[in-house]
C-alpha cells in the first residue's frame, strides 16, 4: 500500500512541467505579481487570459528572469530556477532555454538587418538545434509556408504577420520542454491571425507544454487544456468560473 502511494507520488511529480508558487514580481518599485501560484503538466497547454498591463507578459518574463526583480519559487522539471532575487534581468535567460524552455515574446522581437534565415538560425540556440539547423528550418517553412519565398529577404521589411511567424519560428527552432508565446494576434488583422493561430494549433506537443497569453478568451477556446485569467497581478481562477474586468 505505501509503495504505491510512493510511486503514484512519484508520478505525479514527473507529469510536472512547471511548478510556480507565492511568485511576486515586478520592476524597479513597481510590483507588477502578486503571489501568483501556478502548475502545469507534460504535454499540457493552458491559455493565460487578461486585459494588458494585468502580468500576462511579466509572468513569462518572469519564469525566464527577465523582470528586474522576484520572489517565490518557480520549479522547472523539478528544478528550481526561481530564486529570492533577481539577478540582474536576462543574465539567466540563456541557461533556461539550454535547459528547455523557448519564448516567443511579445510584439516584433526582430533583428530588421537580418533575413528570415539569419534570423532563424539566431534560434538554433543548443548544440543539437545548430547542427540539424537546415533540416530545422525547413520544418518551420512546413508550419508556415510563406517564409520559405521570404528566406532571404530582410525581416524589417515584411509585413507584422510574416514578422509574427519569423519570431515563432524561431522559437521552435530548440526542442523545448516548455514554450511560452505571449500575444501572438497582438495588432494584426483577423484574417492574418487566423492562419498564424491555425499553425499554433497544429503543433504537435506529444509531452511538451505551451503557455500561451492572450487578450481574447474566444481565441482559445477549444485549443487549450485550460484558460486562466490574470487581473491586477493576480491569478482569478479557470475562465467560465471567473469575470474579467
Amino acid at each position: 500500500m505505501i509503495q504505491k502511494f510512493i510511486k503514484h507520488i512519484l508520478k505525479f511529480k514527473l507529469t510536472k512541467i512547471l511548478e510556480i508558487n507565492k511568485l511576486s514580481a515586478g520592476y524597479g518599485p513597481l510590483r507588477v505579481l502578486h503571489e501568483i501560484d501556478l502548475s502545469l503538466d507534460r504535454g499540457e497547454r493552458i491559455g493565460l487570459v487578461g486585459l494588458n498591463g494585468h502580468g500576462k507578459t511579466t509572468l513569462i518574463r518572469a519564469i525566464t528572469h527577465m523582470t528586474e526583480w522576484q520572489s517565490g519559487s518557480i520549479k522547472f522539471c523539478g528544478n528550481e530556477i526561481g530564486g529570492t532575487r533577481s539577478f540582474g534581468a536576462g543574465r539567466r535567460t540563456a541557461k533556461l532555454v539550454k535547459m528547455g524552455i523557448s519564448v516567443a515574446p511579445q510584439g516584433d522581437a526582430i533583428f530588421p538587418g537580418l533575413t528570415v534565415k539569419q534570423h532563424l538560425n539566431c534560434g538554433a540556440f543548443t548544440k543539437e538545434a545548430w547542427k540539424e539547423k537546415e533540416q530545422r528550418i525547413d520544418k518551420i517553412f512546413e508550419i508556415f509556408p510563406p517564409l520559405k519565398k521570404l528566406e532571404h529577404s530582410l525581416v524589417g521589411k515584411l509585413s507584422g504577420g510574416e514578422r509574427r511567424m519569423v519570431s515563432i519560428g524561431r522559437m521552435l527552432m530548440v526542442d523545448a520542454k516548455l514554450y511560452l508565446i505571449d500575444e501572438p494576434t497582438n495588432g494584426l488583422a483577423p484574417k492574418i491571425y487566423s492562419s498564424l493561430l491555425n499553425a499554433i494549433w497544429s503543433l504537435n506537443l506529444n509531452d511538451r507544454s505551451m503557455i500561451i497569453a492572450e487578450q481574447n478568451v474566444n481565441l482559445l477556446s477549444k485549443h487549450v487544456d485550460r484558460i486562466i485569467g490574470i487581473y491586477a497581478g493576480k491569478l482569478r481562477g479557470e475562465v467560465g468560473h471567473v469575470e474579467l474586468k
